[in-house]
């Protein structure tokens, strides 16, 4: 395995399909609400009154559900144990320290919380290759821009169109122009910046609340992004190759309705969300959904309110290669 600094390696990311062929939940050893976490995302409500080993039991169970279900699904599931030893708060996120790619890549991210740092494990990527079967050639480390004040939190900063080489950032204190510039420069993706105005007035902590990016279909709310230009452009982006747009109101977002994720289902895509997200969806918008992927509502009503993510934010894709295929591409 390869492993070098932002500044060190090139990662030049290949062209990819949208959905990935498995996707990976952590099972948590601990969960509640995040008190370094909770000035930047006002979607995480606190937890007071619930007794933190029924947030956990909560949790636990919220993530065997929506294991379950993408499993009924056909839908290759990973389910790692958080860590032994010093376990996070917010494990049952992955996606925000990781994302790997079809050519064997694996970015590892700089975290704004300090207690989520220690979320990377490269035990945890070890287990995905070894004894899951995935390839994995190298990893790209960009978690030294964390001594620099520069932040930027995986696929929950970045929204990626995987097949235009496309990435969509929302700034925030989580989500930082110099951490965008490191990403654009050794993975050659073109990155679209907008700045938003979200719940009490703060910018949205992180892009994948507002905005999600299917094989045929997106979802946004123009309403939250600040600049009718860059409303504009991303609007225009998000419309290339003829993808269906659906535009959602901000109580939709606060609702969770743009945090889901296309997964590849045993008979065709299938749109991800969150059982909330889904009832807060106007009929006309299930329906132009329905049209591109089935979609599959999970309930995970407590990781949403104590945590201040839902079904998307849940799920780390494994975009990597089987191992045969790396050495098969090799000779």
């Amino acid at each position: 395995m390869q492993a070098g600094t932002g500044a060190g390696l090139q990662a030049d990311l290949p062209t990819e399909p949208m959905a990935a062929p498995a996707l990976m939940l952590v099972r948590p050893r601990r969960f509640a609400g995040n008190p370094q976490t909770q000035s930047t995302n006002r979607f995480q409500q606190t937890a007071a009154g619930s007794p933190p080993r029924r947030l956990m039991s909560g949790a636990r169970r919220e993530v065997e559900r929506l294991a379950r279900a993408l499993g009924c699904a056909g839908i290759e599931v990973l389910v790692a144990a958080d860590r032994a030893a010093y376990p996070s708060p917010d494990a049952v996120f992955p996606n925000n320290w990781f994302s790997t790619h079809s050519d064997g890549t694996v970015i590892l991210y700089p975290m704004l919380a300090r207690n989520r740092r220690r979320e990377r494990r490269r035990e945890l990527l070890d287990w995905i290759s070894r004894a899951r079967g995935f390839a994995l050639n190298r990893v790209l480390d960009l978690s030294g821009l964390e001594c620099q004040g520069e932040y930027l939190e995986g696929t929950g900063s970045l929204v990626l169109d995987r097949r235009h080489r496309r990435a969509f950032a929302a700034l925030s204190p989580r989500t930082t122009r110099g951490a965008l510039a490191q990403f654009r420069a050794v993975t050659g993706y073109e990155v679209t910046v907008f700045r938003t105005c979200g719940p009490g007035g703060q910018p949205v902590y992180h892009t994948n609340v507002l905005l999600a990016i299917g094989s045929g279909w997106a979802i946004f709310c123009p309403q939250l992004i600040m600049d009718p230009r860059e409303r504009d452009l991303v609007r225009a982006q998000l419309a290339e190759g003829g993808r269906s747009l659906v535009e959602i109101a901000p109580g939709q977002v606060q609702a969770f309705a743009g945090n889901c994720l296309e997964a590849a289902g045993g008979d065709g895509p299938v749109l991800l969300l969150s059982d909330t997200g889904w009832r807060s969806l106007a009929i006309s918008q299930r329906r132009a959904l329905e049209r591109e992927a089935d979609l599959l509502p999970v309930a995970v009503p407590l990781i949403e309110r104590h945590g201040g993510g839902s079904v998307r934010c849940m799920l780390a894709e494994v975009h990597l290669p089987r191992a045969p295929d790396i050495a098969e591409s090799r000779t």
